[in-house]
């Protein structure tokens, strides 16, 4: 068998010099985006059913929420163990794995009959899907050219963007006419089709390395090796702690518009789905915008429009201006901003890397989920009967991102090419 790195090096020759067929690249960017969006359809399918799940499980919508803020801590935890093993043994083997735990956790929180236990599950559900999180980013890397991978994020975002279109919609009508365990059920579902498609359809983009160690002490050398590559800690942390924002929306919006505004489970699952409209439309502007602009400008002017917009957020909120459909406008413009941040923050941070990839892609999201559960747990701590904790966490987070990207690119080298950076020599057994 040739070396992991050789193998890599001819495949990804293969892919760069004989053109994917049409056919072969639209496969390749959907059963990617299934990946992608397998976390996503966990977070939003279930969201119309908090007051149902609270009601049986006799608690509060506010403790149910925990259960959203345990599955972003699981993603965040294990997008940090799934990084070597891809790299290790390989993108699809682990994947494998991640899936099979997936499905198994979801018919298992279908049968959840406390609030703790489904805390619990969701938890280990999260630790299932976010090997495809992390694959599915690798595989970008690995499978696209360079230049590339920007263009190639916004179309998973369009694959990842039916999620918060159909999820809480199909979650909705499912939980208003069959119950909230059903919504687990069909996620299992979801997660064993997704396998299938995985294993027929996928190629295995990285070989296993031999080389690569498991053993603690060279994986964190690794990891701080990631970590001190500017391009990365400045990219990686500003588009994840402005994520931190969106999750602080997906988190308080059954509270925001079933509890306070009083929609009904369908009304909800409808309003969020207009709203990831913006989200998608968005990222799909950005592949247009990058024919002319660098990633580097599109993020950082929409930063400074997020931050706007979340500034008269708040100022609105707090003074009692907005109504519903003035609330859903305020989301809508704050979700497009996100939909060029996302993207080119992703490509951005990944941009440097080729052989540790995988880690790469771990250490980026699980930097988002784990600012993200850390808003999900914060939200939870306030009874607020207002959009008030909601709309302020979404404009922190965004102005910290906002600050730390300013900060950031400072230290980045001026050069357009970058080298890529290589395993340190601690990653050798």
């Amino acid at each position: 068998m040739l070396p992991g790195r050789l193998t890599s090096t001819i495949f990804a020759a293969y892919y760069y010099h004989y053109p994917m067929t049409r056919q072969k690249y639209f496969s390749l960017i959907l059963i990617l985006g299934t990946l992608t969006a397998l976390g996503p359809f966990s977070i939003d399918m279930y969201l119309p059913g908090f007051p149902a799940i609270a009601q049986d499980l006799r608690t509060t919508v506010a403790d149910v929420a925990l259960s959203l803020s345990s599955f972003f801590i699981g993603i965040s935890a294990g997008q940090l163990l799934y990084g070597p093993l891809l790299d290790r043994f390989g993108r699809k083997s682990p994947l494998y794995a991640g899936l099979f735990i997936y499905v198994l956790s979801s018919v298992a929180c279908a049968f959840a009959t406390s609030i703790d236990s489904l805390i619990v599950l969701r938890f280990i559900q999260a630790i299932g899907s976010c090997a495809a999180a992390v694959a599915s980013v690798a595989m970008v890397r690995d499978l696209f050219p360079i230049e590339d991978n920007a263009k190639v994020f916004s179309l998973l975002m369009l694959v990842v963007g039916v999620s918060p279109m159909v999820a809480p919609t199909v979650g909705g009508y499912v939980t208003a006419d069959f119950g909230w365990q059903m919504v687990f059920l069909i996620l299992a579902a979801m997660g064993a089709a997704i396998l299938v498609a995985v294993y027929f359809g996928l190629p295995e983009s990285s070989s296993p390395d031999p080389t690569y160690s498991l053993k603690p002490k060279p994986i964190l050398t690794n990891f701080f090796a990631v970590l001190k590559v500017p391009q990365f800690y400045t990219y990686a942390f500003s588009g994840a702690i402005s994520f931190a924002g969106l999750l602080a929306y997906v988190s308080g919006s059954p509270l925001l518009f079933m509890e306070i505004f009083k929609v009904s489970e369908k009304q909800y699952g409808w309003i969020f789905a207009f709203l990831s409209i913006g989200l998608i439309g968005a990222s799909q502007v950005n592949s247009i915008l990058l024919k002319k602009y660098r990633s580097e400008q599109i993020i950082l002017t929409a930063l400074f429009c997020q931050a706007l917009t979340a500034l008269l957020f708040v100022i609105a909120t707090n003074l009692g201006w907005l109504g519903l459909f003035e609330t859903i406008a305020f989301i809508f413009v704050y979700l497009c901003c996100l939909g060029f941040t996302f993207p080119n923050a992703s490509a951005l941070s990944m941009r440097p890397f080729s052989k540790n990839a995988g880690s790469a892609s771990a250490l980026m999201g699980a930097s988002q989920m784990g600012f993200g559960a850390l808003a999900t747990v914060l939200l939870s701590l306030f009874e607020a009967r207002s959009a008030v904790p909601m709309t302020s966490l979404m404009l922190g987070s965004t102005l910290l991102a906002l600050f730390i990207l300013l900060l950031g690119r400072k230290a980045i080298p001026a050069t357009k090419d970058q080298p890529e950076v290589e395993a340190p020599v601690g990653m050798l057994h």
